[in-house]
């Protein structure tokens, strides 16, 4: 898997670098570059012939998702794509082809590896086809497999009845317009902040690379990852009581980065994580056939 890591790195960064070539001396035709496809991640096997050893879907995958970021690029969206480097997120997607993916007993199989020992989060219902599998590593060294399913659900729109509006709350995540009600978020980042900034100083004078700062830098990593779980456990919780009680839920859409740098509350912003409560709780009213409302600030 790590092997795979490095390989998508590589061939994506050699796919930019072709394209980047092209961009530079052709800047002024956007038309031209908007058709440009990309080169195959076949092209570099004949030359590179260690990347025959990883799963070629992954390499395929790695062409589609930087086309994606020129797609986005080119319509104003996004920045110009960016090379790819050891820091950056460790993943890569394979799909089912033939029943190259298969769910056994407290083990998964997945192309150019043998059967994996896993603990499954739930059982995937038997009428959901599996379709691809990401597989990522943490900043912790902890793999996780994100398996993508397709099944048929048609929900009808829920008539509704029960509405609540949400006020965003700096200390507290939001109040409800109804009763008043806080979700009292218990600001997860604060509480273990001054333990961090003491992790985090006796890293900074640790010589980087070496076997004191690896095991260093992995006790920074495992405080990041518990508050991020905490953080998320959290936020499904409530958008889930939320999507129990009413069949409408309306929300302000506010500027959370603007917010942040206007008024110096990065760090309170970036802990409450509203955009990641907003995406939890769209979807699962969603699933229901209820409805997330955006007005004006």
């Amino acid at each position: 898997m790590v092997k795979t890591f490095g390989c998508i790195r590589f061939v994506y960064n050699k796919m930019l670098a072709e394209r980047k070539e092209t961009y530079e001396k052709h800047k002024d035709n956007m038309t031209l570059l908007k058709k440009q496809k990309l080169p195959t991640p076949a092209k570099y096997k004949k030359e590179f012939e260690w990347l025959k050893e990883v799963d070629s879907l992954a390499l395929a995958n790695a062409q589609l998702n930087l086309q994606t970021a020129f797609s986005n690029f080119f319509s104003g969206k996004t920045k110009y794509p960016k090379f790819k480097n050891r820091k950056s997120k460790q993943s890569y997607t394979t799909n089912m082809v033939n029943g190259n993916i298969k769910i056994l007993d407290s083990h998964i199989k997945l192309p150019k590896l043998t059967p994996l020992r896993m603990k499954q989060h739930r059982e995937i219902p038997s009428h959901h086809v599996i379709k691809s599998c990401t597989i990522s590593r943490s900043a912790t060294g902890k793999y996780h497999i994100s398996i993508l399913t397709e099944y048929e659900h048609n929900p009808g729109k829920k008539e509704i009845n029960q509405v609540v509006g949400l006020d965003f709350a700096m200390n507290g995540l939001f109040v409800e317009s109804e009763q008043g009600k806080k979700a009292n978020y218990p600001q997860f980042y604060r509480q273990v902040e001054e333990k961090l900034a003491k992790e985090q100083r006796k890293l900074s004078k640790m010589m980087n690379g070496s076997s004191r700062w690896k095991k260093q830098r992995a006790k920074v990593a495992k405080l990041h990852e518990k508050v991020a779980n905490q953080r998320k456990n959290f936020l499904h919780q409530e958008s889930r009581k939320l999507v129990n009680r009413y069949d409408c839920v309306v929300i302000e859409d506010l500027d959370m980065k603007g917010m942040s740098k206007a008024f110096r509350f990065g760090k309170s912003v970036a802990d409450n994580g509203w955009g990641m409560f907003t995406t939890f709780l769209r979807y699962k009213l969603d699933e229901e056939g209820k409805q997330l409302i955006k007005i004006d600030k």
